[in-house]
């Protein structure tokens, strides 16, 4: 047995409210607990979107009932809620602000960049400010950073060009974070036929999977990335199989085999030499989160897993109420047997133990 600290996961979503039968509180965060996840932060682009102190307020109710490990709900920016300043303490409830500014799933997508500045301005400087942009709107949003003198995290970078501009903006001394996702270290756009089974909707993700190349460079300069995040965006096969299917892939589940088995086999064949090693898991899923993102340590909080464990990674077998994952029969190395929150045993051997409302919100004081 090898024993770890809980992890964080800085960007999930938990469909709820408006869409609990992709997963809600209770499912999501059985599957982080399973994962060996203890605390995570949810995104805002639910039905409705979490935009205010009435749809922040309907979130926490049902997280404060349901959630069964530790989290915050993060504040969606939108066209109409630019004046924090205004807010009196709502930044200070939410995990950050998550500012949409390229295609995804939901209706909080900024295109108007004067929009952009209004929320750098306004938003605090001491509260993160996560910003969904891909390649040249990631290249703006350094920008204004620059302008703004402040900190921004840049989430689930996935292209060569996005992370050597993170690095050369990192050596300038502007204050900018990155994360990346499971998908982009491990899968390129060379896979989707293996993901879909002909169906093609299950290779949607946003951002979409890349080249080889690209992910090559992000295992080339992991030094440059700050977190793993999972990104885990749950829909449910009959969705992604239809005429319109939504992008997104479950990981909650998924995140720690294959960082432990990247650990395990040494180089991968997309590493370079780069091998992956129980401090970077360390430093990108708790130390670096905790401090990004202002988040309180969990007292008596661990991860046991038995890193002999070999095994095939099957939907069926997890806690996501999705049903399915893009991962499936991936044969891993690393399993989590049990996992302590806040002094009671929270996971054994595949088994949830703690209740629904046991998870504390962490920016609840």
């Amino acid at each position: 047995m090898i024993k770890l600290p809980g992890l964080i996961d800085p960007h999930v979503h938990l469909r709820e409210p408006g869409q609990t039968h992709k997963e809600d509180w209770d499912s999501g965060t059985a599957a982080a607990l399973a994962g060996g996840v203890t605390m995570l932060l949810a995104m805002p682009n639910t039905k409705p979107p979490i935009f205010d102190a009435g749809t922040l307020d309907l979130a926490l109710t049902a997280a404060r009932s349901k959630a069964r490990c530790d989290y915050a709900q993060y504040l969606g920016a939108g066209p109409d809620n630019t004046e924090w300043g205004n807010q009196a303490d709502l930044p200070q409830k939410a995990a950050g602000l998550k500012m949409y500014l390229d295609s995804t799933f939901g209706q909080l997508r900024l295109d108007d960049m004067t929009l952009w500045q209004q929320h750098f301005m306004q938003w605090p400087k001491e509260l993160p400010l996560v910003a969904h942009s891909e390649s040249r709107s990631m290249a703006a949003v350094i920008l204004m950073a620059a302008i703004y003198d402040r900190p921004v995290h840049i989430a689930h970078i996935s292209l060569k060009e996005e992370i050597l501009l993170i690095k050369a903006a990192k050596e300038r001394g502007i204050k900018v974070t990155c994360e990346v996702c499971p998908q982009h270290l491990f899968l390129t756009r060379d896979d989707i036929p293996a993901i879909s089974q002909g169906h093609p909707g299950r290779g949607e993700v946003r951002p979409r999977l890349a080249t080889r190349e690209d992910v090559e460079a992000l295992w080339g300069n992991l030094d440059v990335i700050d977190c793993f995040a999972t990104d885990h965006a749950p829909h449910t096969l009959a969705e992604k199989d239809g005429e319109n299917p939504p992008p997104g892939f479950p990981g909650l589940e998924t995140l720690l085999p294959l960082l432990l088995t990247a650990v395990e086999d040494g180089p991968l064949a997309f590493a370079q030499g780069r091998r992956l090693t129980m401090d970077d898991i360390i430093q990108k899923s708790v130390t670096n989160p905790r401090r990004i993102f202002s988040l309180p340590e969990q007292p008596e909080t661990w991860v046991e897993v038995d890193e002999n464990a070999n095994y095939e990674l099957h939907a069926d077998e997890m806690k996501s109420r999705c049903g399915w994952t893009p991962f499936e029969g991936w044969k891993v190395r690393g399993r989590v047997r049990r996992v302590m929150l806040r002094g009671k045993i929270a996971v054994e051997d595949g088994k949830i133990l703690v209740q629904p409302g046991y998870g504390q919100n962490v920016r609840g004081k």
